[in-house]
């Protein structure tokens, strides 16, 4: 499976415009008109309708100021990123902008997920998860509260049971068999949500704090969708997990980076930002050796 072949779809929270300034940005990229929500929609909706029939909608979102303006993308193909990265840029153009409350959610269809490659996501970023919150510099209050760490009895559940379909991965989930999932059930509020397989379809990602940056919104994308094409691909995966310790998190990053795939010019700007908090050095792990300095 090739990450270039998945669908996917983003939430990005704003604040500082009114919703239906947002959709009229969003229209100007876009094409189509803006029809509002009406009275009776407590998210007063705003939709736009794309040239190719796709919807664009621009919700309220309790957690933020005066309810914000969240742009709830259509489902999207690999090759409308950089359509996606001129909606972000007339966002901003427009004086929208990012708050510490703003977080960015990100869908990758689960479409093709069974119970043992959902396993493997589960584990590999379960392994890597210390490393990707230093690099995600996941707010503290977002990930106390909307993007808490992954369950060890989560992990154990699967180490022990080696689930091969999704309803194995279910009962492990929530802890019982669950075959009518709810909107916000409490275990949707993690980095990686499971809870949206079966609720939406799609695995989701909310470590993200809000950005308006065209360039770290790709890098994003290009990340899930990475973690999701090696749990696809992977016979199997480990769950121990390892300990950042620091001095060299840029350099094992970069080899996890790279390992999933992210290689080449193709993916140079989102290895850039992904990279961009951590300490050490990329190329060598310890420090470059005094010879080599010299």
């Amino acid at each position: 499976m090739d990450l270039r072949s998945l669908r996917f779809g983003v939430e990005i929270e704003t604040v500082r415009r009114s919703r239906s300034e947002v959709a009229q940005a969003i229209s100007t990229v876009v094409g189509g008109g803006v029809v509002g929500s009406g009275a009776r929609d407590r998210y007063d909706t705003q939709k736009v309708l794309d040239a190719r029939g796709r919807e664009w909608m621009v919700v309220r979102d309790s957690s933020l100021p005066d309810g914000g303006a969240e742009v709830v993308s259509p489902v999207l193909a690999y090759d409308d990123i950089p359509e996606l990265q001129r909606v972000v840029r007339a966002l901003r153009a427009i004086g929208a902008r990012s708050s510490r409350a703003c977080g960015i959610h990100i869908h990758v269809d689960a479409g093709a997920f069974d119970g043992r490659t959902l396993a493997n996501l589960a584990k590999i970023t379960f392994k890597q998860e210390e490393l990707i919150i230093r690099a995600l510099g996941v707010d503290a209050a977002r990930l106390a509260r909307y993007a808490q760490k992954t369950r060890r009895e989560f992990i154990t559940g699967i180490e022990q049971r080696k689930p091969r379909t999704r309803d194995e991965i279910n009962q492990i989930w929530y802890g019982y068999r669950n075959t009518t999932p709810q909107h916000y059930d409490c275990t949707r509020y993690h980095g990686v949500n499971f809870h949206s397989v079966w609720y939406r379809g799609t695995v989701e990602f909310r470590w993200f704090n809000g950005t308006l940056h065209a360039g770290r919104v790709k890098g994003y994308i290009q990340f899930c969708l990475a973690l999701a094409a090696k749990a696809l691909n992977a016979k199997s995966a480990q769950s121990k997990q390892r300990t950042a310790n620091g001095r060299s998190d840029r350099y094992d990053f970069r080899v996890f980076l790279l390992g999933l795939g992210l290689i080449g010019d193709e993916f140079k700007t989102a290895r850039k930002h992904l990279m961009a908090r951590l300490e050490g050095s990329a190329a060598w792990k310890n420090g470059r050796p005094a010879n080599e300095a010299a």
